[in-house]
């Protein structure tokens, strides 16, 4: 049967989940609230567990909000956790990012909102803060009334945001929670009353009806129902624009800073586009640099690598600033330039991406576009494309040497590990090859010339269209094989390898080099469209190779200087046959980015459509990794928990043994009549009989004392008496005469309970035990305070009533079998 308190424990949790169903109508999809349901849960489950302990009020609430913590942080920023768990500084950084993006994609987005991130976090985390506030006032404080005050608060807010016509529904469904909470917790007070409250206790002509308190109770609910109805009709300021505009278009007002970019493989369907027989112009340049055969336009780079494809990763997006910051890795003494290049599209080129020479330092464009600063990228926000547009961008053509490269020191942890990730699927084959091409290197950086040379001379490579892009882990093992392939398996096979010797590496799709005009223009067709690899260099920053045969130009800084070895003709620029998806027109004018969240219209670069986001990891993984790491929290508190556990049943059991002796026995309360008297005498009180449950409680106050003995440092020896025990205590532990009392009178309490004929019953024991602690710790070092809290010596005793239960279970299933077996197969019939 479920307790009061539990059955008050359920009641929060289940009002705050009805009242956070009002937040449905703000985002087009529901499944935040299956994650906040469990994550809830947990957290309900640890307030649960703390009341048990029992642990006080104020760390039951500071235990919640530690798992509060860890929940969050497992959902929503393990990868950037300390061991996955702890938030650390990046995590800490990663939840400030998110909420700043989530608060923009507020006010740029009217409801239903597509479900960021951002707007996932807060819609989580603040579920399990109102649900803290709801259980620590409600069940920890024993008060339900206030804890309606954060129910309001959860459903106003979506009340006064949401413009659904079923909002009623909502309102009902929170009010019969709180209703619910309300009656749960009245009725748990009224059953530590007994039957005061009772129907039995009323004149048998009386009516029944609803006692004073459940009329109470009932009042402070219709007044609150009454104020949760009355708030979201004030006339209240608003926000205007985006998900706080009420009447919002949906598509939002402002220029925010703030949101997400969910990409997919943009190079899935490159095979079937490569052939198209007509060529067209996409776009149309105009430059000040002297080196046209070094302009790639970039689009795009795919940094996330799950063995079958590249893809790019989720990043946050942001307003495109004045200056765009210098890239990554760049130091001061890289020979650049900076160079301006004005660029025009075509009426029927609609790309969702900016095409740009990389790095790019700023940008001038008219329309709505972000910002990612990851992969230096820009996309199109609110439909906006490329489509007839003219725009300009200063970028740095950045010329390293090779004495530059070959001098690159080792790339930092964080982004070397991010960058080197190759999945365990990946075949063998292609790090067997790439250690044999790559044999006698010294540097990353000769080995990345040797991977470049392989694939583009000295391997016997074919360029070829009509290769199938390929799918699965062995994709790009098939492609060694057969040694025939575009540029998708050149700059992908190529990074790849990079990424098996410790070279960050990613893959970047764009345009080639176009072509030179009379008129001094360049025109970039889609026949230009390419996809190439890029390698991190510390100090030079990413940098440009070029593995596919006849296609784009090789970079200088990988040509080898004049000596006496022969130098490989490398091939130069080619226009052959090789179109890029990315280059095709759109099917539509454009694509919002919330659009391309839930894979709603095609970009510029093709889709794949097995390689979506579908919003996070599945439940079930969440769900592990979630338990996972409250066990990894949890476990090494056990013996803490087990130990304050066990010493508030057995200190709380104390306070019964100076009233556990029982009346005198029948014929021991009178005392003999005296002879020729017609007065009984005065009744003779016998001594009062211990009963075997204060011997008990004397007991366990005695087994308390000598744990708390061993969490100081002092090992209880069983071969001494109580009293040797009490006086070995005192001694080592140096107490003084008022600790050294309420060991010698504990002690005392249990060799009367054991071996005295008439036992007496002692008051206060468990007083003593704690006199006797507070003086341990007193003279205690630190570290030994800390072990006897966090690490008591005594919690090994656990694992001792395991192993007796088991041996006892052992034992009985052992006895039942042997009864069983020597059980006659009938009965005997007796006549």
């Amino acid at each position: 049967m479920v307790s009061g308190r539990v059955r008050v424990t359920l009641c929060a949790a289940l009002a705050t989940l009805l009242a956070a169903g009002a937040l449905f109508p703000l985002v087009d999809s529901g499944s935040w609230f299956p994650q906040a349901a469990f994550l809830l849960a947990i957290q309900t489950a640890v307030g649960a567990g703390a009341r048990r302990v029992p642990l006080p009020r104020p760390l039951t609430v500071l235990a919640q909000t530690v798992a509060l913590v860890v929940l969050l942080t497992v959902a929503f920023a393990r990868e950037y956790a300390l061991a996955g768990l702890l938030p650390g500084p990046q995590a800490l950084r990663h939840f400030g990012d998110l909420l700043r993006a989530g608060s923009e994609d507020v006010t740029r987005f009217a409801p239903p909102a597509p479900l960021s991130p951002g707007i996932q976090l807060m819609l989580v985390g603040g579920v399990l803060v109102i649900g803290l506030i709801v259980d620590a006032v409600a069940v920890t404080y024993r008060n339900a009334a206030p804890a309606g005050l954060p129910l309001l608060a959860l459903y106003s807010v979506a009340a006064g945001l949401s413009t659904g016509d079923r909002d009623w529904l909502w309102f009902l469904a929170a009010a019969a929670g709180y209703l619910m909470l309300l009656l749960a917790e009245g009725r748990e007070r009224l059953t530590q009353w007994g039957r005061v409250f009772g129907g039995s206790s009323r004149p048998s002509g009386e009516p029944s009806g609803p006692t004073a308190p459940v009329r109470t109770g009932r009042r402070i609910g219709v007044a609150a129902l009454g104020v949760a109805l009355a708030v979201p009709l004030l006339p209240l300021p608003a926000i205007q624009g985006g998900l706080l505009d009420g009447a919002g278009s949906g598509v939002g007002v402002g220029s925010g800073g703030g949101g997400t970019i969910s990409a997919v493989n943009p190079l899935v369907s490159l095979r079937d586009s490569l052939n198209l027989e007509e060529d067209r112009t996409a776009l149309t340049l105009r430059t000040t640099s002297d080196n046209l055969s070094d302009l790639y336009l970039r689009i795009v780079s795919l940094d996330d690598f799950d063995g079958t494809t590249w893809k790019p990763s989720k990043r946050r997006i942001i307003a495109v600033p004045d200056r765009l910051p210098s890239p990554t890795g760049l130091g001061p003494d890289i020979k650049r330039a900076e160079i301006t290049t004005r660029i025009r599209a075509a009426d029927w080129y609609a790309q969702d991406w900016l095409p740009m020479p990389y790095p790019p330092s700023g940008v001038t464009i008219g329309g709505d576009w972000r910002y990612e600063p990851v992969g230096m990228t820009l996309v199109g926000d609110h439909r906006e494309t490329t489509r007839g547009k003219t725009y300009e961008v200063r970028s740095l053509d950045v010329r390293p040497t090779a004495d530059q490269l070959k001098s690159a020191p080792e790339a930092s942890g964080p982004l070397r590990r991010e960058y080197t990730r190759v999945p365990d699927s990946l075949p063998p084959v292609v790090y067997r090859t790439a250690l044999d091409v790559t044999k006698g290197a010294t540097t990353d950086y000769d080995r990345a010339v040797a991977l470049q040379d392989y694939f583009a001379v000295t391997g016997g490579y074919q360029y070829d269209t009509e290769v199938e892009v390929g799918e699965g882990p062995n994709a790009i093992a098939r492609f060694l094989r057969d040694k025939r392939g575009f540029c998708v398996h050149f700059s992908f096979s190529m990074a790849a390898m990079a990424r098996t010797l410790g070279i960050p590496a990613r893959v970047a799709v764009g345009f080639a080099p176009g072509s030179p005009q009379a008129d001094g223009t360049v025109e970039v067709s889609l026949k230009d469209a390419h996809a190439w690899p890029e390698l991190y260099f510390e100090g030079v920053g990413w940098t440009r190779f070029e593995p596919t045969p006849t296609r784009g130009t090789t970079p200088t800084y990988t040509v080898p200087e004049a000596s006496g070895a022969p130098v490989p003709d490398l091939p130069q620029a080619s226009r052959s046959a090789e179109a890029a998806p990315s280059a095709a027109p759109s099917a539509s004018s454009g694509c919002s980015v919330a659009d391309r969240k839930q894979g709603g219209c095609d970009l510029a670069l093709p889709l794949d459509p097995g390689q979506q986001d579908g919003g996070g990891p599945p439940w079930y993984q969440l769900a592990g990794w979630i338990l996972l790491g409250l066990a990894a929290v949890v476990l090494p508190l056990l013996p803490m928990v087990w130990r304050l556990r066990r010493r508030s049943v057995r200190l709380a059991s104390a306070q019964h043994s100076a009233t556990a002796a029982t009346a005198p026995p029948p014929g021991r309360a009178d005392g003999p009549r005296q002879a020729g008297s017609g007065t009984a005498p005065a009744a003779r009180i016998s001594p009062p009989v211990v009963s075997e449950a204060a011997v008990a409680h004397v007991l366990a106050v005695w087994r308390e004392l000598l744990d708390t003995a061993w969490d100081y440092g002092i090992v209880p020896d069983d071969a001494l008496t109580p009293r040797r025990a009490a006086e070995r205590i005192v001694r080592i532990g140096e107490l003084d005469e008022a600790a050294a009392r309420s060991v010698r009178r504990v002690a005392g309490a249990v060799e009367q309970v054991l071996f005295a004929p008439e036992p007496r019953a002692e008051a206060g024991l468990a007083g003593d035990v704690r006199d006797v602690r507070a003086a341990l710790r007193a003279r205690a070092e630190r570290r030994t305070k800390l072990r006897a809290v966090l690490a008591p010596r005594s919690a090994v005793r656990a694992v001792w009533d395991l192993s007796d239960r088991w041996a006892a279970l052992k034992a009985g299933w052992a006895l039942r079998w042997t009864q069983l077996t020597r059980r006659a197969p009938g009965r005997q019939q007796t006549g």
